[in-house]
């Protein structure tokens, strides 16, 4: 990651393989990854860190994880495309 000076203004911005994107809007960043966790890991409520070993931390199959990614991925590429 990488930050950049422009126009006086901290503006974040994500390098990934040589390509420079802006930071996305976060709470519907947020929001949207909260809901691909909650449909591909049942028990998971809430991306925040509760600080209970118990609620942070779950067992997850690597098939369901690679799921949660593939959709998001395919979100980003969506937005990316707008």
């Amino acid at each position: 990651m990488h930050q950049s000076d422009s126009d006086g203004a901290n503006a974040m911005q994500l390098t990934t393989e040589g390509h420079i994107m802006t930071k996305p809007n976060q709470p519907a960043t947020d929001t949207l990854l909260t809901d691909i966790a909650q449909r591909h890991f049942h028990r998971l409520k809430t991306l925040e860190t509760l600080k209970r070993d118990a609620l942070d931390f779950h067992d997850v199959a690597v098939w369901a994880i690679r799921s949660a990614l593939v959709e998001a991925h395919a979100a980003g590429f969506a937005a990316a495309t707008k």
